[in-house]
């Protein structure tokens, strides 16, 4: 199997988009803050299916990545029937964990940039169906370290 190129800009972003749906928003007709979390889900499912391979198969080798830690800043709001753009890059990869961090956006007619709503990370860490911590496949890690920023590049703090 081979690896899929080196991209030329890191860090490499990811785009998925997504509709919200009249369920994901609050009495105030705005999305429900925990909402954002799987709109990073989808991003983050995508980015895999895209340049690395499926949770599925993750999940074949008895593997799961269940999140560990999360951030979510929010910027604006998102409204039902919108279409966001969640953008997704690979931070960092250790050992036993690997973190993303996302950005989701809005074109807003009339305006020429996209509006940043939110931006945030998730960290996962790699653990057998029995709980215990295990090492991510080396096949895995190879991947996900071509999408890495490069050592050159530093990467915006997702916390500010």
């Amino acid at each position: 199997m081979t690896a899929p190129m080196k991209p030329l800009t890191p860090p490499h972003i990811h785009h998925a988009t997504c509709r919200v749906i009249y369920g994901d928003t609050d009495a105030a007709g705005v999305v429900y803050n925990a909402n954002y979390l799987r709109y990073f889900e989808i991003g983050r499912t995508e980015l895999m299916r895209d340049w690395v391979c499926t949770y599925r198969d993750i999940e074949q080798l008895g593997i799961v990545l269940p999140v560990t830690e999360c951030f979510t800043r929010f910027k604006a709001p998102a409204f039902y029937d919108d279409l966001l753009t969640v953008e997704t890059s690979i931070a960092e990869l250790k050992r036993h964990t690997c973190r993303f961090n996302y950005r989701i956006t809005r074109k807003t007619p009339g305006i020429e940039r996209r509006q940043l709503l939110v931006k945030g990370y998730t960290i996962h860490a790699a653990v057998t169906r029995e709980g215990k911590l295990t090492r991510l496949p080396e096949d895995i890690t190879a991947k996900l370290a071509l999408f890495l920023p490069s050592q050159s590049t530093q990467v915006n703090d997702i916390t500010k």
